[in-house]
């Protein structure tokens, strides 16, 4: 993936994870609005043909949603994550009386770290694809097989038609997005914690591969006062310790919107 040297500066890791969050909010708002058209075809016991074309602009929304998901990761990993890194690796290189320079080693991780981050916006997007999916093929093969069964205008049919509508209503309901694990998360959020958490990462991985160049081995952990090393309920305590760059680079956060942080140590010594 290109990127511009020196990177682009975006602003606030807060302010960008909000942003970001509105515009796949944004897109999922407008499926839904979608959807509810499609479910009112139905109630409504329109013919098939009309039914059809309201789910064919269902599609178009499906694929709205996905392209947006694929803008906003492409933007934030070319542009947020290299300013992060770079600012992670710029505090270190401050703290140890040295410099920070885009070498070959460092473009190298920051491809690695993009790679991952765009790949992990895609998971988690298509959760909520196939959500969207599993309802546009219910209400297809629904308005193929039974919507040419209900006889317009009987009062049987029109209860039908409004039992079919709540059905699908039900079945595949857009409000959350329902992970195999059974979490139910809204767009918003996911989108905004993925945000947050690529950024904290970049900006440590910055931190800790210019300590390791400096010859480093060891730093000092900056994080919530009990927040826990593998997990916020770890009993083993991450501020104020001191732990190798390589464990660092395992547990660079531990939880999602994890405000944890690395200062170099040269004066320690691992255990």
């Amino acid at each position: 993936m290109p990127y511009e040297w020196p990177p682009l500066v975006p602003g606030d890791p807060e302010e960008i994870a909000r942003r970001v969050a509105a515009v796949l909010d944004d897109a999922w708002g407008r499926l839904e609005a979608e959807q509810q058209k499609v479910i009112a075809r139905f109630a409504s016991n329109s013919r098939a043909p009309y039914t059809m074309a309201t789910l064919e602009e269902f599609k178009q929304a499906i694929t709205h949603f996905r392209r947006r998901v694929d803008q906003e990761a492409r933007q934030f990993v070319q542009r947020q994550l290299p300013h992060l890194y770079q600012e992670g690796g710029r505090r270190a290189a401050e703290t140890l009386g040295v410099t920070f320079t885009w070498t070959t080693f460092h473009r190298d991780a920051l491809q690695s770290l993009a790679a991952d981050s765009y790949a992990d916006f895609l998971r988690r997007s298509e959760e909520a694809e196939r959500m969207a999916t599993q309802f546009y093929r219910a209400a297809r093969d629904a308005a193929r097989r039974e919507v040419p069964l209900l006889a317009a205008g009987n009062t049987t049919a029109k209860q039908a038609a409004k039992n079919l509508a709540d059905r699908l209503a039900t079945r595949h309901g857009l409000t959350y997005v329902v992970y195999r694990n059974g979490a139910r998360v809204p767009v918003r959020a996911w989108a905004e914690a993925a945000t947050l958490t690529k950024s904290a990462v970049a900006y440590n991985a910055g931190t800790l591969n210019r300590t390791r160049q400096a010859g480093v081995s060891v730093v000092e952990v900056f994080d919530g006062f009990d927040c826990g090393w593998t997990s916020h309920q770890d009993p083993d305590k991450a501020n104020r310790t001191l732990r190798t760059v390589e464990e660092a680079a395992d547990w660079p956060i531990s939880h999602p919107r994890c405000r944890r942080g690395f200062g170099p140590r040269p004066d320690a010594t691992p255990d």
